[in-house]
């Protein structure tokens, strides 16, 4: 199916069908592999003998492969568009998942994990510059929260599937069995995706193009907020979230896997009423950073339960984190419905690199952090050894939030002092 060469329109059902879809697929793939070790953590540590920190640096390998590779992808959709660049990536992070399952020591696993993120790395950017190109604007927070549920889908599979899974094969079959599958979600989006005859848009120099993405002020603000929540989200729910279930609540691996797939699930739902709620929101005047000042407010007070282990619902918190968590998924929306369309590309794919840096530091730190106690006999980290890392990560969110709400009382003082000033002018 061909585009106008102006003004690309297709029919809802098309949109969804060769455009949303099979990006999405690859997004499903992509949270999959990248929340599969919450999961499969003991087989890896039985396996090798790691630390905290060995597991936690190998997990977050990927965050950080994902990083690197965030600003070339974003130049690479914004000039040869998301259909090419998708099938490339996508085969790259097959051949990681099929390193990782056939190697034989940390090191080798180390390097097909970093492989996986490179690969990977622009599953969800492509499938923003997607959608951006072929719907209206207006219509971007819901579309953006299906896509976040669609990962929140394949995180959810991560979970009790893959438990199930590995009862019929190992974690060497599985990462074979999801190299092709990624392999094959790439060749999809090739013979789906509708190629977009418009002409693309002018090349100006990078460094400029970065310029006007940090100079713009959405852009800026809505990182200040969003950023390290964002961070926080992805490097502690996709390892750390099963590990404290494990060590903390003392839930055998069955019952981990259980409630890490109930968390997942809940990215579902939460990604939905993101979107859902931020459009209502938006036909009653409320900006879209507020809503998400009002989420990231109430993700705190759930890591503030971690911090005092809060006991009488460990299950219930496990769950918590995930649903509310994803209100940080909001900035990509709030930018993308900001941002020229010559510059989607390169604005989305500046948040993921500063987010996935941001989520291999936490993701590693979590875990070094952790270890600087020791275990039990049974290899269980202390409860003291998690509170003091969540009271750390509070600590270095808080500050965005605050900032937000005395910028937003500071602005709300002007725009009151300015109606006087109007109301004096005013001739009587």
């Amino acid at each position: 199916m061909q585009a106008p060469a102006t003004t690309p329109r297709l029919t809802g059902v098309a949109v969804f069908f060769y455009v949303f879809l099979p990006f999405a697929l690859g997004h499903y793939l992509s949270s999959l592999l990248r929340n599969v070790n919450a999961v499969l953590a003991s087989h890896l540590v039985g396996a090798l003998a790691l630390t905290p920190g060995e597991l936690g640096l190998l997990t977050s390998a990927f965050f950080f492969a994902f990083a690197l590779v965030q600003l070339p992808v974003g130049i690479a959709l914004d000039r040869w568009g998301p259909r090419r660049v998708q099938l490339a990536m996508m085969l790259v992070g097959a051949l990681g998942a099929l390193l990782f399952s056939r190697g034989s020591g940390f090191g080798q696993l180390l390097v097909a994990r970093a492989v996986m993120g490179l690969g990977l790395g622009g599953c969800f950017m492509a499938a923003v510059k997607a959608v951006s190109t072929w719907i209206a604007p207006s219509k971007l927070p819901s579309v953006h929260g299906y896509l976040i549920a669609v990962g929140g889908l394949g995180a959810a599979t991560a979970t009790m599937p893959v438990r199930l899974a590995l009862d019929y094969t190992d974690w060497r079959g599985l990462f074979a069995i999801l190299g092709a599958l990624t392999a094959c979600s790439g060749l999809l989006i090739a013979l789906l995706y509708p190629r977009d005859t418009q002409a693309a848009p002018k090349r100006g120099p990078l460094g400029q193009a970065l310029r006007d993405v940090f100079r713009a002020p959405v852009f800026r603000s809505t990182a200040s907020l969003v950023l390290i929540p964002h961070a926080v989200f992805f490097g502690i729910q996709g390892l750390w979230i099963g590990r404290w279930l494990s060590d903390v609540a003392r839930f055998p691996d069955d019952a981990v896997a259980y409630l890490l797939y109930m968390g997942m699930t809940a990215v579902i739902f939460g990604a939905i009423a993101v979107g859902t709620i931020t459009e209502w929101a938006g036909r009653r005047g409320i900006a879209p950073l507020d809503v998400a000042a009002a989420g990231i407010g109430v993700f705190l007070l759930v890591q503030a339960a971690f911090i005092v282990n809060y006991q009488p619902s460990f299950q219930l918190l496990s769950v918590l984190f995930t649903l509310v968590g994803t209100i940080t998924g909001i900035e990509y929306a709030i930018v993308a419905q900001s941002m020229p369309r010559e510059l989607t590309g390169r604005a989305a794919t500046c948040l993921n690199l500063l987010i996935f840096i941001g989520a291999f530091v936490v993701q590693a730190g979590f875990g070094v952090m952790v270890g600087m106690w020791t275990a039990d006999a049974g290899g269980h980290a202390p409860a003291i050894a998690y509170r003091a890392a969540f009271a750390v990560l509070v600590a270095v969110q808080l500050p965005g939030l605050v900032g937000f709400v005395l910028r937003r009382r500071r602005e709300r003082r002007a725009h009151a002092a300015a109606g006087v000033e109007e109301a004096l002018a005013a001739p009587s």
